[in-house]
């Protein structure tokens, strides 16, 4: 089954240290319990219990340092930090946001040329400490062009901060703190690193009400050494870009893990609550909602584990992956809202109930598209793909499932950020040709109506510059790529034909919605509303294998999990 279950956990490790990791991770949620999570989630308790487990075990050492710089059994390995990262989302978004932003804080740390920075960085991490990423600030958010953190140059060589970070994870405790800021006499970028328990380090405020502390802090002529700065310039701004890049696909697997123990307790739920003499599972609607969650989680893990392979398998010629990894950002998580959406219309107000982990999940899937900045970023990142990838494709060598045991040195040396116009992909064809399944086919004839209003009906300039309009073209362009990403990994982890088909059931009916959504657009034209009109298609339902998958993958789930009390 492609769905975890810390119960029956059995996945292939390439290493017994990674699968010691994961069974260790789990046995510390389920030996705490279910009653112990949900009353430190409700009373807001700082998870000091977690991180003295991670020192201890040393999890973030192994699992944040790269090989260069760590003990044997240290490797920067995406494989088993998406695991990691599904692990703990399962059992809490908390424990999941802690590492995920010690991961972003280290991004700048392991991408400098500053040695004594990383040797710092890899002593800390076997101390068990945590890690900060000092990016946005109050006023400015995202737009990070607008930063008001200064450096100023000193007499005597050195150097000192002042300003403001906000929405910081970790910023209570971090003893690197990676701080993005202005030089102030040149504007330069520039990136350093600050420690929380410095005295100008001011702490105002945890800016939510959470377990995680999100903090508010200020800078006043806080001392920089020269050892304390990672990049400058150029540097220091692909720094911030490829950071993101490496760490905030995390979200998508925080995403995964949630919707997946919120499955297993919904469906339990709904199979053994009788209603009018019949199962709730049994309602044709709720039948309808169960499969169309299990069909989009499903296809979020497929996505997922396919852009990691794209990631672990980049280089500066195979850039691939920079559009397989927003996708993740955004689209896994915005799935998974769905999916927690359609769960929820099932097991209604045993949604609310305090003992569930769904009460947490319905707040917590929220939280994941709108970490990465806002979802319309990451649309508009991904729309400049769209002509090279429809148009423009290239030769590459075929990239296999990548689990294997390697330190992936090129995400800390990405390079410049510019130019992700000129990137190419594979042809896409191929990979939906090798698939003859009824929805497969209909999705296939949407695409050739996508790449008609490409060519006969474009954008104007005016479209271009309409940011309304390019995200409604971004959407219907996503889908296409997340068609793909699913066939591929439905090769690779032999999905059952029956599931491929009930998953592209889902992709035409969404197709047909964002084609909906571009018509209605004000911006669109008369003969692009006709094109949009050609790609409402209806999927084709077989109502045996639909039965059949629901009893084999849907309802056979009920019982499969229950977290220990």
């Amino acid at each position: 089954m492609i769905l975890l279950n810390p119960k029956a956990h059995d996945r292939h490790y390439p290493d017994e240290r990674s699968r010691e990791i994961m069974l260790k991770t789990i046995e510390f949620f389920e030996t705490k319990g279910k009653r112990r999570l949900k009353d430190d989630d409700h009373g807001q308790v700082w998870y000091q219990d977690f991180l003295d487990f991670v020192k201890r075990e040393r999890i973030f050492a192994t699992m944040c340092t790269p090989a260069a710089y760590g003990a044997e059994d240290c490797r920067w390995d995406t494989w088993r930090i998406c695991e990691f990262s599904e692990i703990l989302a399962f059992y809490g978004l908390h424990y999941w946001y802690t590492w995920q932003v010690s991961v972003l804080g280290l991004g700048p740390i392991w991408m400098s040329e500053n040695e004594e920075a990383k040797r710092k960085a890899a002593r800390q991490l076997e101390e068990g400490e945590i890690f900060a990423f000092g990016l946005s600030e109050r006023a400015h958010g995202a737009d990070l062009y607008s930063s008001d953190m200064k450096l100023a140059s000193q007499d005597d060589g050195s150097y000192v901060a002042n300003g403001a970070k906000y929405y910081i994870g970790n910023g209570n405790k971090a003893r690197m703190v990676s701080t993005f800021a202005k030089m102030a006499d040149s504007n330069d970028w520039v990136f350093f690193t600050t420690d929380s328990q410095h005295p100008s380090y001011k702490l105002n405020k945890n800016v939510i009400t959470s377990q995680s502390y999100v903090s508010d802090f200020e800078l006043h002529d806080y001392p920089i050494a020269e050892e304390d700065i990672l990049s400058r310039g150029p540097e220091a701004w692909d720094a911030a870009l490829n950071t993101v890049n490496v760490g905030k696909f995390n979200l998508g697997w925080a995403s995964i893990g949630i919707c997946t123990h919120a499955f297993y307790e919904a469906v339990t739920h709904a199979h053994n609550r009788v209603l009018y003499g019949k199962r709730v599972t049994e309602f044709p609607q709720v039948r309808n909602l169960m499969m169309d969650a299990y069909s989009r989680l499903v296809a979020m893990k497929l996505v997922g584990l396919r852009a990691a392979d794209y990631m672990r398998s980049a280089s500066s010629e195979d850039r691939r992956y920079l559009l397989f990894n927003p996708i993740v950002k955004m689209k896994v998580t915005t799935q998974g809202e769905d999916v927690i959406d359609h769960l929820w219309d099932v097991i209604a107000a045993r949604g609310f109930e305090e003992d569930t982990y769904f009460e947490m999940a319905t707040r917590d899937i929220r939280a994941l598209p709108k970490l990465e900045g806002t979802v319309h970023v990451n649309i508009a990142l991904i729309v400049k793909f769209l002509a090279n990838y429809f148009f423009n494709p290239a030769e590459f060598p075929e990239i296999p499932r990548r689990d294997d045991a390697a330190d992936d040195a090129f995400l800390f040396q990405q390079g410049a950020t510019r130019g992700l116009g000129g990137i190419q992909f594979h042809d896409y064809r191929p990979v939906f040709d090798r698939w003859s399944l009824a929805n497969v086919e209909i999705f296939k004839e949407q695409i050739e109506t996508i790449r008609t209003l490409c060519t006969e009906a474009p954008p104007s300039r005016d479209q271009s510059k309409d940011l309304d309009f390019l995200l409604a073209v971004g959407e219907i362009f996503i889908l296409v790529v997340y068609g793909q990403l699913i066939l591929e990994n439905a090769e690779i982890y032999e999905v059952p034909d029956a599931l491929v088909n009930q998953i592209f059931d889902v992709l035409v009916r969404d197709m047909s919605h964002y084609a909906l959504d571009l018509y209605n657009k004000t911006a669109t034209t008369a003969e692009q509303m006709e094109h949009c009109l050609k790609l409402v298609k209806k999927p084709i339902a077989d109502a045996a294998a639909f039965d059949a998958l629901y009893i084999e993958h849907v309802t056979a789930l009920s019982g499969a999990y229950e977290m220990n009390t």
